[in-house]
């Protein structure tokens, strides 16, 4: 099991998510927004604006052993959910760090947990890149199998 994290302990994590938020929402020109979410001290969101999904938002949270990090995906699929499940499992083999899975609202999402003792900019760095990644790649994909009659009606 992992470190169980006193009070200091994670305020230094706090601090650690904060200041690497602020040089992220500095640094990179695609990041609409970066912060604490309004009224949870636990929880920050990275707001990302896409060239295939207009906005992937990235939502972290602290635990006490653990940080956890979550985008949401799409809704579910209202059509070939057999196949875009598939789709989705045989992607998780392939992603590392992060996984698609079924979350509230029965919507599909990206996500993951770190271990707080390996909480390191260049982790945080390679969880937001690699959710807005795998988002910007697979999501007009997934979409156009989830929702195909949208997509042949509109042609």
């Amino acid at each position: 099991m992992s470190n169980l994290f006193d009070e200091g302990e994670r305020a230094s994590f706090e601090r650690r998510i904060d200041e690497w938020l602020a040089t992220v929402h500095r640094s990179h020109p695609n990041t609409v927004s970066a912060g604490r979410a309004p009224n949870e001290s636990d929880r920050w969101m990275v707001r990302l604006r896409g060239d295939v999904k207009e906005f992937t938002t990235i939502w972290l949270r602290l635990g006490q052993r653990t940080l956890h990090y979550e985008t949401y995906v799409m809704p579910f699929p209202e059509e070939n959910s057999a196949e875009v499940f598939e789709v989705l499992l045989r992607r998780n083999e392939r992603l590392v760090g992060a996984h698609y899975a079924l979350g509230a609202e029965n919507a599909v999402f990206l996500t993951g947990q770190l271990v707080l003792a390996a909480l390191t900019e260049s982790e945080l760095d390679r969880i937001i890149g690699t959710l807005y990644a795998t988002v910007e790649a697979q999501f007009d994909e997934l979409v156009r199998r989830a929702f195909a009659s949208r997509f042949s009606s509109a042609q």
